[in-house]
């Protein structure tokens, strides 16, 4: 069997080997080949520039391949890769990173969990819910996204996706996203309410300042604990650090990832210490992972955060948030939804959002569709965006908006 060289083109079109060789999660993938990303740019093969107004979906918030990202993860390859499984080894890294998200939080959530991904943090975060409780039932939300895992797919909120995996999680009980009536059926009995600050997929709901403290007020009095999903809003995305700054609340349990790492795979649940101490025991290793954690994940991340607090870069979204609205004006647009550079544009029909799409990346802007909302466009472009950026790719979308 040949042994192929990194270095060698092959002459075989990577487009064929695509679809060959890669799972599938559609029959229409967007296809665009990448031969390198920078800032807010995504570099073609065929020497075509676009501007990734979404960041790989939540990713890179700090814009690709940041020069200071790239000089950690340098630094740290020299040192050590993966030298053991999570949990046993004193690493530098995943310290440093710890201490830094803490600097970030309230004292209540002092202590990290690093895992490999959004969806893994939410496992975790669930488990972490039941034991500390001793209680079963999980409440979360109609079209609520927390990832694509069997814990994470359970508390979703599509039937749509769900359906075909049956059975899922038992005593899942789902109630409406910012409906104050609702907040009855958290009782005695339910170990933890899992809500998106910001709702994603369902094409970016923002919950009342009211709403979202009458949910604390009844956790708090029924002992049940409060876990906030910000995989999507964490991160300086919505114009402060931690998207649940804007509501005056504070989590019993708070997860992340996304944004977080630069462009590298990491996530992670926060808590505080004594909350976390119930893993150690009755069974030890009672959460593990071999990965998560990862060393050069980790100065990735720590790197992001110090680029994010150091340019205060999550300070000056709310004028470019202002910027966005201002310019995406037109006859189609039914509504503009957002919390700071968390946006999403509302048309008649998902043929109508398509078309914008494709017009889009053909005039080199990308974009996308909310998976629960699928007559909305997205827009989540890197923090790093300037003004001058933001014109022109809000001038190409309205180009793509007005063509016949």
């Amino acid at each position: 069997m040949p042994l192929i060289d990194m270095d060698t083109p092959i002459s075989i079109s990577q487009r064929s080997l695509f679809l060959e060789h890669l799972a599938q999660t559609s029959d229409s993938p967007l296809m665009l080949e990448i031969k390198s990303a920078e800032g807010i740019y995504l570099h073609g093969k065929d020497g075509r520039k676009y501007v990734d107004l979404i960041s790989g979906i939540g990713v890179s918030n700090v814009g690709h391949c940041h020069p200071y990202v790239i000089k950690a993860i340098r630094r740290q390859l020299k040192r050590y890769l993966h030298v053991m499984v999570y949990g046993e080894y004193i690493q530098s890294p995943q310290v440093n990173l710890a201490r830094q998200l803490a600097s970030t939080l309230p004292p209540s959530l002092d202590n990290v969990y690093l895992v490999n991904s959004g969806s893994e943090a939410i496992e975790g975060a669930l488990k972490l819910a039941k034991r500390y409780t001793g209680r079963t039932e999980i409440i979360s939300y109609h079209n609520a996204y927390h990832g694509s895992t069997h814990g994470a797919l359970s508390v979703g909120g599509s039937e749509q996706f769900k359906n075909a995996y049956r059975p899922l999680l038992p005593d899942i009980r789902q109630i409406r996203f910012n409906e104050t009536s609702d907040l009855a059926q958290i009782t005695e009995k339910t170990a933890c309410v899992l809500i998106e600050t910001v709702q994603g997929e369902a094409g970016i709901r923002i919950p009342s300042k009211s709403y979202l403290q009458a949910l604390r007020e009844q956790c708090t009095r029924t002992g049940t604990l409060l876990i906030l999903d910000e995989i999507q809003a964490g991160f300086g995305r919505t114009g402060k650090f931690w998207a649940f700054e804007h509501f005056d609340i504070i989590p019993d349990i708070l997860v992340c990832a996304k944004g977080m790492g630069g462009g590298m795979p990491i996530g992670a649940f926060i808590a505080s210490k004594e909350m976390m101490s119930v893993f150690t025991n009755h069974p030890v290793l009672g959460h593990i992972t071999t990965f998560g954690g990862h060393p050069v994940s980790c100065v990735a991340s720590l790197a992001t955060m110090r680029i994010i607090l150091k340019n205060k870069l999550h300070e000056r979204v709310a004028e470019k948030e202002r910027l966005f609205r201002e310019m995406l004006v037109h006859p189609r647009i039914r509504e503009v939804r957002s919390l700071g550079l968390m946006m999403a544009v509302q048309f008649d029909s998902f043929k109508d959002v398509k078309l914008i799409i494709d017009r889009a990346i053909s005039y080199g802007v990308i974009t996308d569709w909310f998976l629960y909302c699928d007559n909305a466009l997205r827009i989540a472009p890197p923090l790093t965006i300037n003004k001058n950026q933001i014109r022109e790719v809000c001038g190409i979308l309205l180009k793509a908006m007005s063509k016949s």
